[in-house]
């Protein structure tokens, strides 16, 4: 049974930041929780492949996040170890944004603020299909301060995609600051509910409270679109990333590595080299 163990999947997002050069890990870090929980429970692809055309969706709209996205892919064995630790090299398939040319990513990214339409257009073409599949979009709350994912919900609420559930990343964190320097949200729950979303907010590190905000917003009734603000620390898991927004995208030294693969096996991880 795959179990998607949180600081095994953060090991896995290290080994591919030692082959990788600069990369986004704790942008990765934030995502570990939330994602193992939906492989583990709420995707039905992990039982049938990531072709199947009656799979839920998960639509990584936050793209740079994607290294925890490989890493649940690896644990299921839709990626090789070769792929894991040539992440990133010239003439391999795993880029440092999502590409949907690799079998199990729905989107491609790269300028942020458009994965969530795409997800609205899976959700749509779902209800006119009749099928009962969801549609997960993961969104960054820096994400959030592009016009288009207020248009794409404003869309998902006037279509009554309640198939729809948008997972907000609030890492606090974007690329050049704080999310509240940058261009202050306020308070996003009370957003997306004035967007006609019906939404919860969660520990985005405690699987079991995601499991069971996740399964209610799934089965509530109703006709809106869902929304969960999952309130996450920017590189949790390794003690001198968390918060630390120098982590957003850079290199890691081998001391520093060693460092963080060391925190991840106190914890309960394996060590590798």
């Amino acid at each position: 049974m795959r179990t998607f163990d949180s600081h095994r999947l953060r090991q896995t997002v290290l080994r591919m930041s030692k082959a990788g050069s600069t990369v986004h890990v704790a942008c990765a870090f934030s995502l570990i929780e939330m994602l193992a929980v939906l492989y583990r429970k709420h995707l039905n692809a992990p039982g049938t492949g990531p072709d199947d055309p009656n799979r839920n969706y998960l639509v990584l709209s936050k793209g740079h996040g994607v290294m925890a996205q490989y890493a649940c892919m690896h644990e299921l064995g839709w990626l090789t170890d070769d792929d894991i630790d040539r992440y990133f090299a010239d003439g391999t398939k795993l880029k440092g944004l999502s590409d949907a040319h690799v079998p199990g990513l729905e989107v491609t990214s790269g300028s942020l603020g458009h994965g969530l339409s795409v997800g609205v257009g899976l959700a749509l073409a779902a209800k006119r299909k009749g099928t009962n599949q969801k549609v997960f979009a993961i969104v960054g709350d820096g994400e959030a301060n592009e016009g288009a994912i207020w248009e794409a919900l404003l869309f998902a609420s006037h279509f009554h995609l309640s198939n729809l559930i948008t997972i907000i990343d609030a890492n606090g964190f974007q690329a050049m600051g704080t999310t509240h320097e940058v261009m202050d949200l306020g308070h996003i729950a009370d957003k997306l509910k004035a967007f006609g979303l019906e939404t919860r907010e969660v520990d985005g590190h405690n699987e079991a409270a995601l499991d069971r905000v996740l399964t209610e917003l799934i089965h509530l009734p109703g006709d809106k679109p869902r929304g969960l603000v999952a309130h996450t620390v920017k590189g949790k898991g390794v003690s001198f990333m968390a918060g630390d927004n120098r982590w957003h995208y850079t290199r890691l030294s081998d001391e520093t590595y060693k460092a963080a693969m060391a925190e991840l096996a106190g914890c309960g991880g394996e060590v590798h080299a």
